[in-house]
């Protein structure tokens, strides 16, 4: 009897950039904001300011640039454009991202978690 070798399966994607990241559903993003995000901050341009920033215009804007908000001298410093991409990381660890940032959110681990989160902030923060 012999033994055929053992396939190993290949290696699975890491999604680690958002260009890798399944495509993103609106709809479980708007839940994942609702749970995680609402807490602190507004979507809808106008809106006020909570412990967060509004998120309004969010997409091309600047880190630590709304009008009215406070934010620590390292958000303000990063200078970072927020796109799709920029997002993508920062949402899974922003304390690293940003060290020395305000925003205590721990992070979303999952790619499939931020594809979705980043579809419905592209819509809901227009």
């Amino acid at each position: 009897l012999s033994r055929r070798p053992r396939r190993t399966p290949p290696p699975a994607p890491t999604m680690s950039s958002f260009a890798e990241a399944p495509a993103g559903d609106a709809a479980k993003g708007a839940k994942i904001f609702k749970t995680k995000c609402a807490q602190c901050h507004v979507a809808e341009k106008g809106g006020g300011h909570k412990q967060g920033p509004n998120l309004g215009g969010l997409f091309g804007r600047v880190s630590g640039t709304t009008e009215g908000f406070s934010y620590s001298a390292a958000n303000k410093n990063k200078g970072v454009t927020w796109n799709e991409e920029t997002l993508y990381d920062y949402l899974l660890n922003p304390k690293k991202y940003i060290p020395g940032t305000k925003m205590v959110f721990a992070g979303l681990k999952k790619p499939e978690d931020r594809a979705d989160l980043i579809a419905y902030l592209k819509d809901s923060t227009k």
